[in-house]
């Protein structure tokens, strides 16, 4: 986006409260940052409470909030009480900036319903803008060689956290493996928790229902071109998530074009728009067998894959850098 801002003639800069190390020298730290003139626009893009919070109230120019959604607290009762604190938290915060901003955009319908709730009056949706071409670039041969062994690999690519509900993939995988076919993988992708006892549960799962570690894989957070083998291998891309914001990883899917299986819940059937195949209920059974039809019959799955290519077209760079351009000039 910055970019894009600095292409049409702007200043234009990123400020953050912390930059990770490949990012020194690109991004900017936010005690840096100074609240701007009346000809300066502010978008916050808010996920958390934090301290750039009250700066968007500083500002005294035009003020966008960009909603990435905050995962509701309950998830995490049980497993980790200072993210149930940071998530009521961060709820009640974002409501508090409805009369402080002049537009509330979020990257999906689901988000954009929500700000209207809050009592935002101006809003729109602006999707999550992902550069493409990355995703044409090599992926990691190593790797790569050693997912496609023969098995059918299952991805599913997010944080390992209880509303995305990875319990629930190894309980397809586990009937997918007793009663379709033993030559499956579960393939997880994403950070760890922050609490190990979460991750500690999910291996204890993994272990109960008879996997080897090789047969339920947590590799956590990749680099990029791991990232690429692992769709480049994988039959079929698998949500049970509860709660999504927008859900990258759907649309990396259709990138990558592997079918997507995904439980219609929030921002989910939004981003997807009618691609991929949905479902309501979580009956494994009938899962999984869904599952296995997209990763074998040939006719199927061209029909999905085709499917996903017509609703990638809501994405692409031109088409969101087209509505970002309208929003900012909006303002």
């Amino acid at each position: 986006m910055r970019d894009a801002f600095r292409s049409w003639g702007h200043t234009a800069d990123v400020y953050a409260l912390e930059l990770d190390p490949d990012l020194e020298g690109d991004g900017r730290r936010f005690e840096d940052w100074r609240p701007g003139t009346r000809d300066d626009v502010v978008i916050l893009h808010y996920a958390l409470p934090s301290p750039l919070t009250a700066a968007l109230r500083e500002h005294r120019g035009r003020r966008v909030l960009l909603h990435h959604n905050i995962t509701p607290a309950e998830y995490f009762v049980g497993w980790d009480p200072e993210m149930v604190r940071i998530c009521t938290i961060g709820r009640e915060e974002l409501g508090t900036l409805a009369p402080h901003v002049d537009m509330g955009l979020a990257d999906s319908e689901f988000n954009r319903r929500e700000l209207e709730g809050l009592g935002f009056g101006r809003t729109g949706v602006l999707p999550v803008y992902l550069d493409f071409e990355r995703y044409r670039e090599q992926p990691a041969p190593v790797l790569r060689q050693l997912l496609e062994d023969g098995r059918t690999n299952l991805l599913f690519v997010g944080r390992l956290v209880p509303n995305k509900r990875p319990e629930d993939l190894i309980r397809l995988a586990s009937y997918w493996k007793r009663f379709i076919s033993p030559d499956v993988r579960l393939v997880l992708v994403g950070k760890e928790p922050r609490r190990r006892a979460y991750f500690d549960a999910l291996q204890a799962l993994a272990y109960e229902e008879g996997f080897t570690p090789w047969e339920v894989v947590f590799l956590g957070h990749v680099t990029h071109d791991d990232l690429l083998a692992c769709y480049a291998t994988a039959g079929v891309f698998v949500s049970m998530s509860e709660h999504e914001g927008f859900g990258v990883p759907l649309v990396e899917s259709m990138l990558m074009r592997v079918p997507i299986l995904a439980y219609s819940a929030t921002a989910v059937p939004h981003t997807l728009g009618g691609a991929g195949v949905q479902f309501s209920q979580k009956s494994f059974p009938e899962v999984a067998e869904l599952g296995h039809a997209l990763a074998t019959e040939t006719r199927l799955r061209s029909e999905v894959l085709a499917g996903q290519d017509r609703r990638l077209a809501a994405f692409s760079p031109r088409a969101v850098e087209g509505a970002l351009r309208s929003y900012v000039d909006s303002v």
